[in-house]
C-alpha cells in the first residue's frame, strides 16, 4: 500500500469516527478530491480489472473491523448498475472516463417496505475525471450508475461507510426491492 493511500485511509478512519453520515461525507469529500489529484500510484493492475458482462468491483481496501471499504469500479461502455441503494454513506470519485448517475426518489409512504414501492425518476449527473460526489442513507440514495454505449471506459473510486457486500436492488416495474449479495475481486 502506497503512502498516499495509507494516509487517505488513516485520515478517513479518523474523521469518520462517531460522526453522522452527512458529517462523514462532508469531511471525506475533500480527502477524496486530494486522493484523485495526487499521485495515482496506488492504483494497481488488479484495480483496473474489467468484466465483459458487467461492471467490475475491485477491492482496494476493506477494513477488518467493517468500518469502511474502498473499491475501484471499472465500467466498460454500456455497463450499468441496476437501480439500487447502499444502506450507508458513500463518497465517489472519478479517475478516468465519464460516469453517469441517474437518480430515483421513493414516492410511497412506507420506507422499509419491500413491496408496493413507487419510484419517480429524478435528474442525471455526469461526473468527469476529478469529480467527487457523495450520498447518505435515510432516506436511501436510490440511483443507477454507469457508462453510455458511446463513451470510453471509466474508472471510479467508491468509499462506503461499511463493507459493501450487499445492497437493495429495485424492480421499478414490479414495485419491489430485494437485498442481494454483491461480489468483488480481491486486488
Amino acid at each position: 500500500m502506497t503512502t498516499n493511500l495509507k494516509s487517505f485511509i488513516a485520515t478517513c478512519r479518523e474523521v469518520s469516527g462517531g460522526c453522522s453520515a452527512a458529517e462523514c461525507v462532508d469531511a471525506i469529500l475533500p480527502l477524496m478530491r486530494d486522493l484523485l489529484t495526487g499521485p495515482l500510484d496506488f492504483i494497481e493492475d488488479g484495480h483496473r480489472r474489467s468484466d465483459p458482462d458487467h461492471y467490475a468491483r475491485n477491492a482496494v481496501h476493506v477494513s477488518e473491523d467493517g468500518v469502511f471499504s474502498l473499491y475501484a469500479l471499472v465500467w466498460l461502455p454500456g455497463q450499468w448498475t441496476p437501480v439500487h441503494d447502499h444502506g450507508t454513506w458513500g463518497v465517489v470519485g472519478v479517475v478516468e472516463g465519464l460516469l453517469e448517475e441517474r437518480a430515483y426518489q421513493r414516492t410511497d409512504t412506507t420506507p422499509d417496505a419491500m413491496e408496493g414501492i413507487s419510484l419517480a425518476r429524478g435528474g442525471s449527473v455526469l461526473l468527469p475525471p476529478g469529480a467527487v460526489t457523495s450520498f447518505v442513507p435515510n432516506p436511501d440514495h436510490i440511483h443507477m450508475t454507469g457508462v453510455a454505449d458511446d463513451r470510453t471506459p471509466c474508472l471510479s473510486l467508491h468509499l462506503y461507510g461499511r463493507v459493501l457486500s450487499d445492497f437493495h436492488v429495485y424492480d421499478t416495474d414490479a414495485g419491489t426491492r430485494k437485498l442481494i449479495k454483491v461480489a468483488h475481486y480481491e486486488s
